[in-house]
This record gives C-alpha cells, structure tokens and sequence, in this order.
C-alpha cells in the first residue's frame, strides 16, 4: 500500500484509535510522548499517513512501511502486527549491563495511579492464588469490583499481595511495584457508590461484579531494571 493517506485526511478532525494495529501505534506513540508528526518524521512518513494507518481498521501498510514504523516506535513488527498477544511478558534476552535501582515510595505511587491491570495474591484454604484484576487507585488504597464467590471476592479481612508491572521486551526493561496491606469488602453502599464514580475502568472480564475489595497498603516497594 502507498504511503499516502487519502486527500482529505490532512483537514480531517483527530479522530480516535481504530482497529488493532492504530491502538497498538497510538499507545506506543503515548509511551514514547510522540506526536503523529513525530513518529512519521522518524519513520520516513508523513504525519497524515501514520493518522490514517490509526483510524482506518482496513489500513494495510506493506512491510517496508511496518519496518520504519517499528524503529520509530522502539519496536518490533510482531509486537506491533500483535504476534506477541498470546505471549508472556519477558520473553526477551536480557541485556549486558542491566541496572537495578529500588523505587522511592513517591515514584511506586505515581506508577500505581496510572491504573490498568494488576496481580492480586489472597491467601485460600488450598494456598495462595494470584490472579488479574482491573483496580484504580482511590484515596490512597487499591480497590476494585468483583462479583461474590469469586477468588479475588476471598480478598476480605487478609492480609494481600497487589502487585503492578511494565516490561518492554524490546529493550528488556521494565519496572514493578509491589503493594502488602489488610483488604477488606467494602460494606458501606454509600462508599460503593462513590467508588462507582470514580472508578478508571469495568472489569474486563465483564459480567456483574458489583462487590468492591479495598487494600489499604501497609508496605509498597517497588524496582526498576533500565539499560
């Protein structure tokens, strides 16, 4: 496919982020703090052509094109075509000169309020479980909803382990943050509701999960690996 965006796409509104290859370039570009200027400046593109490849579901860039954008972006062609969706995290090498440095408390909050998905540890009468959930950070605690019965519902009156990470397997770098401290159901319909309205994001297991589980952390450290 040629690089070049349809005629009108210049005077176009910014429009959002469709289909999967313009959600994964537009989160990287994010990452990066690049504009769509910028990442087609790095490319060999224009800015209009990576917003077309953004918003059009259908965009079918030749190889050539996904090489280029994959440097620009500090990536890989599969990580951006999603070759790495059914793949852990941390398959990559490890580097040379790898540098470990432990996280204040101030920069371990500052990545737990950027939200997203974390790993919840409860104690169960078979052992400990881990398992995912979507949390916010509320009032300086954990919290997120689930639907009763469940193992993350078992989260009440324990001591847990709530842990959040990021690793760029391109780079073999990443961070993570561990969280320890007394969870609790959240009882009170009328702290439920608010949670409710502040709350970043619905599970994405969907379904109703209407139980709020808060975790006042007692201890939060925290690491990072860089090159």
């Amino acid at each position: 496919m040629a690089e070049q965006a349809p005629s009108n796409a210049a005077h176009a509104a910014e429009g959002l982020p469709r289909g999967d290859l313009g959600r994964r370039i537009a989160r990287r570009r994010a990452e990066l703090g690049l504009t769509r200027g910028d990442t087609g400046a790095r490319a060999g593109m224009t800015g209009s052509y990576v917003r077309h490849l953004e918003e059009h579901p259908d965009a079918a860039p030749d190889s050539g094109a996904l090489r280029r954008l994959a440097g620009a972006l500090e990536t890989t062609v599969s990580e951006l075509a999603g070759g790495n969706v059914d793949l852990p995290p941390g398959t990559g090498q490890a580097t040379r000169h790898p540098e470990f440095t432990e996280l204040s408390t101030a920069e371990c909050w500052a990545l737990l309020s950027t939200h997203g998905v974390g790993r919840l540890a409860v104690p169960t009468e078979s052992g400990p479980v881990i398992v995912p959930v979507n949390y916010t950070v509320i009032d300086d605690a954990i919290v997120f909803r689930t639907a009763p019965g469940t193992t993350p519902s078992q989260a009440s009156d324990v001591l847990a382990a709530f842990e959040v990470d990021r690793i760029d397997d391109v780079f073999s770098q990443g961070w993570s943050v561990l969280v320890r401290g007394h969870a609790q159901i959240v009882m009170d319909p009328e702290v439920a509701r608010r949670l409710e309205e502040r709350a970043y994001s619905t599970p994405w297991a969907g379904g109703k999960r209407d139980l709020w589980v808060r975790i006042v952390p007692l201890v939060i450290t925290g690491r990072r690996i860089t090159v």
